[in-house]
């Protein structure tokens, strides 16, 4: 199968990584810049830089640009790629790449599938993709009424072989949705935290937890910025939540009131344990409808009886 990668920045650079040393598939990169076309051939990630043009001979592409240059490429090439392949794109929204892109590919014989895989670095660019980025991550892949079932697994199989570890199915409104509250919010959060006039004295005053609030401080500006404008209605919806329960924070301190206080603190640690709980009992579950079917799949192959699910 062959693999094409169009920008082969972090998450372009890592895909080609991953697919090169532990998938069966031939990989192309594709970019603008000549050095990190010359880079990602000398450390043997890809088997040939290719243009355009050549994507039409390739299984699956994988565009990794930002949301409005990964639009525009798709739409201005959606003659070019290979009819009944796949495109897939790696962007932080949904709505507004599928909006933009479903239909003209369909229209070119080309099958489009939105993914997100959910890994990243504090660092930008080819220079910091790793082939063990992915490993034991989520990699989002949404669906609408109008996604190819076969072209979905082919790609989920393709993200399980590169190491990702849960594949987790949503349409493109409640992907952008949740990625509001879970991704971007915090974003903004630690990029607010840091303006702090205080962080100047900071050196020998903070440990773990000054460090996980200014970790995503460091960040592609314009990048996010995109991400941000292109999901506001979702972000301005976190960020009102976000404001409201601060000011309650602020209130019960301004006004020394202990037991308004203890209360806000106590709701957040409940709702944290009762995330946890919940997020264990999940990973169980799925662990164990994952033994169960291959269970099932070896009974089969050795035409054993069929185990089956407890009531």
């Amino acid at each position: 199968m062959n693999v094409a990668v169009v920008g082969m920045g972090l998450i372009g650079g890592s895909i080609c990584k991953a697919v090169k040393e532990k998938c069966s598939c031939t990989v192309w990169g594709c970019d603008t810049d000549g050095e990190v076309c010359e880079k990602a051939l000398k450390e043997n990630c890809v088997d040939e830089i290719i243009e355009k043009g050549k994507l039409s001979q390739a299984d699956i592409t994988f565009v990794c640009l930002y949301p409005e240059a990964t639009a525009k490429f798709i739409k201005k090439n959606a003659d070019v790629f290979k009819k009944g392949s796949i495109v897939c794109d790696v962007c932080g929204v949904k709505e507004y790449i599928t909006e933009k892109c479903e239909d003209v590919l369909s229209k070119n014989g080309v099958f489009y599938v939105g993914t997100h895989p959910m890994a990243g670095r504090e660092f930008s660019g080819f220079d910091y993709s790793q082939a063990e980025l992915f490993e034991g991550a989520d990699f989002i892949i949404t669906r609408t009424g109008n996604t190819d079932k076969k072209s979905v697994k082919k790609v989920a199989a393709l993200a399980k072989e590169m190491g990702f570890g849960e594949i987790v199915y949503s349409t493109p409104e409640e992907h952008d949705k949740i990625i509001a509250y879970t991704s971007q919010l915090a974003h903004i959060v630690s990029s607010a935290y840091i303006k702090s006039p205080t962080l100047e004295k900071q050196p020998g005053f903070s440990a773990g937890s000054f460090l996980d609030m200014t970790r995503v401080a460091k960040l592609n500006e314009k990048m996010w910025t995109s991400l941000f404008l292109l999901n506001r209605k979702a972000l301005k919806f976190e960020l009102d939540m976000l404001i409201a329960h601060l000011k309650q924070f602020r209130s019960a301190i301004k006004y020394e009131d202990d037991e308004e206080l203890a209360k806000l603190l106590a709701d957040g640690r409940k709702r944290k344990e009762k995330n946890l709980k919940e997020n264990s009992e999940r990973k169980i579950s799925e662990e164990k409808e994952t033994k169960i079917q291959e269970d099932n799949d070896e009974a089969v192959k050795e035409n054993e009886t069929v185990v089956t699910p407890e009531e």
